[in-house]
C-alpha cells in the first residue's frame, strides 16, 4: 500500500542514524576489547543497512523471508557484543560488558522491530521486540539489569505503538479507497440515471398511459410497463450501501409498486440475508399475483414493510371479496398449492411465519414475519 512508503523510509533513516551512532561509540571506545571484530560487526551492519534499505523499498521483496533475515542479522550483531567488548585471550573476560556498556549495535537493534510492526501490526511488532529483548537480557547482562529491562520495555512499546499506528494508517487508506470507488460508482450511476430518465423511463410512462386509455389487452401491457417503470426508477435510485451477503428488502419490494399497488417502507434499510430477502420478495409477489387473479387486474393492493425487535414484517392487504371459510383447506386438498407452497411453504423454509386474515366482502390481509 502507498500509505506504508513513509513508514519504510522512516525506518531506513533510523537505520542509518543508528549505524552512525554505533560507529561513534565504537570509535570512542577504540574498538572495545576486540577492535578488529568490532569494526567487522560495524561493517556487517553497514552492508545490511544498505541492502535492507533497498529491499524494503521494493514491494515484492517486502515479505516474511526478508523480515526473518533482518531479525537474524540483528541478533547476530547483538550477540557478538560480549566477545567484541571483552578483553583478548583464550577465555575473554567481558570487562566493558560487565561495566554495563551498551551493546555494539546500540539502538540499531530496534530497526527490525519497527519493520515487523509496520508489516504485521502491533502483535508482530511485540513478538519481534520480545525476541530481541530476550537476546539482550540473556547475553548482555550487567550489574544494573534495570538498564537492560528498560531497554526491553522501550523495544516492546515501540513495536506495539508503531504497529498500531501502521495498522490504523492501512485501515484509513482502505476506507479512503472504498470511498473513492463508491463515489466513482455513484457518479456513473447518476450518469446512467440521467440517460435512462431521458429515454427508457419516458417511453415506459407513455406506454403505461396510452395502454390505460386504449383498454383491453393494451391496458395489461400498460400495467406491466408501469411496474417496470417503478422497478427501474427504484433500481437507478438505490445506493450500494448494504453489507456483503445481505440485501435491503425495501429495494426488492419497491419494484412491485404500480398505480394499483402501493408499497410503503421505512426510511431506514431493512437488511436481511440475501436469500431471505429474495424469498420474502417472492412470497410477496405470489400474494400480489393472487390479488390480480381473484380480484381482477385493476384491484388495489397495499404492501407495508416494517421492522420490529429482531423481526421484519411485511403485510399485503387488498380490498377484494375475501376468502370464504374453508377455501384454503379445500384448495390444498384439491392439489392447488399456490398459497400453501408459494407463500406459507417458502416463508417457513426461511424460518418465518405467515398469518392470513380474511373477512368476506372486506378483503384479505397476508402478514409475513421473518427473523432479521
Amino acid at each position: 500500500m502507498a500509505i506504508e512508503v513513509p513508514f519504510w523510509r522512516a525506518i531506513a533513516v533510523y537505520r542509518v542514524a543508528s549505524l552512525v551512532y554505533a560507529a561513534v561509540l565504537m570509535a570512542q571506545q577504540r574498538g572495545y576489547g576486540q577492535p578488529v571484530a568490532g569494526w567487522l560487526v560495524i561493517g556487517v551492519m553497514a552492508l545490511w543497512t544498505a541492502g535492507a534499505t533497498y529491499a524494503y523499498s521494493v514491494p515484492v521483496l517486502r515479505r516474511r523471508p526478508l523480515l526473518v533475515m533482518d531479525l537474524l542479522v540483528t541478533l547476530a550483531c547483538l550477540l557478538s557484543s560480549p566477545y567484541v567488548q571483552g578483553a583478548a585471550g583464550p577465555t575473554p573476560v567481558p570487562t566493558a560488558w560487565v561495566a554495563g556498556m551498551m551493546p555494539v549495535p546500540a539502538t540499531w537493534v530496534a530497526a527490525p522491530v519497527l519493520a515487523w510492526a509496520v508489516y504485521g501490526g502491533r502483535r508482530a511488532g511485540a513478538v519481534a521486540a520480545a525476541v530481541v529483548a530476550a537476546a539482550d537480557l540473556w547475553f548482555v547482562r550487567t550489574p544494573d539489569e534495570s538498564v537492560v529491562i528498560n531497554g526491553a520495555v522501550l523495544l516492546f512499546l515501540a513495536g506495539v505503538v508503531v504497529g498500531h499506528v501502521a495498522r490504523l494508517a492501512k485501515q484509513a487508506e482502505e476506507r479512503m479507497q472504498r470511498a473513492i470507488e463508491m463515489e466513482a460508482a455513484q457518479r456513473e450511476r447518476d450518469r446512467l440515471a440521467r440517460d435512462i430518465h431521458d429515454s427508457v423511463l419516458q417511453v415506459l410512462a407513455l406506454v403505461q398511459r396510452r395502454g390505460r386509455q386504449i383498454g383491453g389487452e393494451a391496458a395489461e401491457l400498460g400495467r406491466l410497463a408501469g411496474e417496470q417503470e417503478a422497478a427501474l426508477r427504484e433500481l437507478i435510485a438505490s445506493r450500494p450501501a448494504t453489507p456483503k451477503g445481505a440485501t435491503d428488502l425495501r429495494s426488492l419490494l419497491l419494484r412491485y409498486g404500480s398505480p394499483e399497488v402501493t408499497v410503503s417502507t421505512p426510511a431506514t434499510p431493512l437488511i436481511l440475508p440475501a436469500e431471505t430477502a429474495k424469498g420474502a420478495a417472492a412470497a410477496v409477489k405470489a400474494a400480489l399475483d393472487n390479488v390480480r387473479t381473484h380480484c381482477g387486474p385493476q384491484a388495489r393492493a397495499w404492501v407495508l414493510a416494517e421492522s420490529g425487535e429482531g423481526t421484519v414484517t411485511v403485510s399485503i392487504r387488498d380490498e377484494g371479496p375475501g376468502i370464504p371459510d374453508g377455501r384454503l383447506d379445500q384448495a390444498r386438498a384439491d392439489g392447488r398449492l399456490g398459497v400453501a407452497e408459494s407463500i406459507q411453504g417458502r416463508v417457513a423454509e426461511l424460518g418465518g411465519q405467515v398469518s392470513i386474515v380474511s373477512v368476506p366482502g372486506q378483503g384479505t390481509e397476508v402478514e409475513i414475519t421473518l427473523p432479521s
